[in-house]
Parts: structure tokens; sequence; C-alpha cells
């Protein structure tokens, strides 16, 4: 296989991801999303963005290292995780996606919520795509408001809740097979509500499933796609299946991350959830740069 033909069979997609505000985000090439977390205890301290200025700051170090969406979320989903109420949920988003579109008005920002509401009260506060761990199950709401919105929608695999996910990382079948049938599940049902649907697709790793599972995700990436063919968006950064190998913490895993955010890219990913922005961004370069070559 030519280098271009290769380069052709891991980054083509289908989808560009377009919101009725007239913000467009290509996904001809792949992309790096940068994390801000607006929650106290997310599992990697140095994510945590304590107030409005470090916000602010943050995201724009993530802008200007080649960040292509800003995740904004209010909620831990690490294994088990407390469970937060709506409104506090809510205290902690909405400021920020407001700030995040003042000072930013190019920017596309992404809202990390299971919850329908605060997904909506996000997208009317200025952001432009949900990113959603539950894919619409744990807020049978979230697939309405979706088509409602007609804003892009990454639709994630889990099973249970972050409380309880750990439980539930046994599969009767084909790994590989069940995301497939789960996928193809929550799209008809959410396609049903709105035929166009703007959709990138999130395996979960590190969301009931073992580091060996996720391990399995990434060798086998590039099936998932070409059965799908949808964008898919893949999230490893400085999670368990990195550092507890290595004998490390979150904090030693950058070298790690970047190893298996290099595998996501040839994979095809088209999107790479990362808490390092720049690292990431070298990575995606020196893959295409190497592949075009």
């Amino acid at each position: 296989m030519t280098g271009g033909a290769a380069q052709d069979t891991l980054f083509r997609v289908r989808q560009t991801l377009r919101c009725a505000n007239g913000r467009v985000l290509d996904l001809s090439q792949p992309r790096v999303m940068g994390i801000l977390n607006l929650t106290p205890d997310s599992f990697f301290a140095g994510s945590r963005v304590p107030d409005e200025s470090a916000l602010l700051r943050q995201a724009e170090q993530m802008l200007q290292a080649g960040a292509a969406v800003l995740d904004v979320g209010g909620y831990s989903s690490r294994p088990g995780a407390d469970d937060i109420p709506v409104d506090e949920e809510l205290r902690r988003v909405l400021p920020a996606v407001e700030a995040l579109r003042k000072h930013f008005p190019e920017a596309f920002l992404s809202i990390d919520t299971f919850r329908a509401n605060v997904a909506e009260q996000a997208v009317q506060a200025g952001a432009d795509m949900i990113n959603d761990i539950g894919g619409g199950e744990l807020d049978e709401a979230m697939f309405a408001t979706v088509a409602r919105l007609r804003v892009p929608y990454v639709l994630m695999h889990m099973r249970g809740t972050p409380q309880t996910m750990t439980q539930h990382t046994t599969y009767t079948h084909d790994l590989l097979l069940e995301l497939t049938r789960y996928f193809r599940d929550r799209l008809t049902a959410l396609q049903a509500l709105w035929p166009s649907a703007c959709v990138v697709l999130d395996p979960g790793i590190g969301f009931a499933k073992t580091p060996q599972q996720g391990y399995e995700i990434l060798r086998r990436l590039q099936e998932l796609r070409t059965v799908l063919d949808l964008p898919l968006l893949v999230g490893v950064s400085r999670k368990s299946l990195v550092w507890k190998p290595l004998g490390l913490t979150p904090e030693a895993a950058l070298p790690g991350t970047v190893a298996l955010n290099t595998l996501a890219v040839l994979g095809g990913a088209s999107l790479l959830r990362v808490h390092d922005v720049a690292e990431a961004q070298q990575t995606v370069q020196l893959v295409q740069h190497v592949i075009s070559s």
C-alpha cells in the first residue's frame, strides 16, 4: 500500500461536524480535544480547573497548542465517583461555558454530561456539542434533546453508571461484536428522532472495561471504524490502562499516553480526548507525516 493510500485508509471519514451557529469541526484529519475538568475529584489532579482564571488560562494554552475542541465537564466519571445533584453540575459548568464562549468566540466547545437538562442549558450558554458517556441510556430525555437542538453528539459505550461500571466488565460475546451491536441499536433509536444526526462514536475505554479489554479495542480500532463508518473518539489520557502496567501514577503517565494515542491515530481515531494537548497534537502530526511520506 502506498503512503497516500494508507493515509486515506486511516484518516478518511464521511462526516464533518456542523453546528447551527455556523461553527464547523473538520474531521478529515485527526483532531485533539482538550479536557477541562470543573470537578474537585477527577482522577488526574492536574486536569482540574478551580476557578475562572485558571479555566481561561488552561483553555488558551490548549487552543494555542492546537486543540480543535474544548470539552467542559462538571461531573467526575472516574470509577466510584460520587453522584452529584443536577443543580451542582449546572453551577459548575454553565458559568464556564459562558466564559469560554465570551473569551474564545471561535472555539468549538463540548459539554461533557449524560444529563439532558445540563446538556440543553450548556448548549444555550454556548456549547456546540454534547459528549455523553451514557449513550442516551442514563437519561431517557437525552436523544430527544439532541434531536431538538440539532447539535453534534458523542455517543459512548458504557454499562451501568460511573458508580457501578467496574462490576459490568464481563462480555458474553466478542467485545467488538457487542460494541457494534450496541452502537447500531443506539444509532437506530437516535435516528428515529433525527435521521441526519451528526454523531461521533466513543468505544468507552476504561468504562465497564478492563485494561485488557481497552488494549483489545485499540488493537481492533480500525475494524470498529470500518464496520460503523463514523468518526471515533478515543480517550485513554492518563487512565489506569496506561500507568498500572508500568507501576506508575496518573501524574507520570504522559509518555505512556502518547504511546497509546499513537496506536489510536494509526487505528483511525478522529478525535483524541486528552489532558495534554501539545503532546497529542505532535503525535497526530508525526503519524500523519510518517504515513504520507
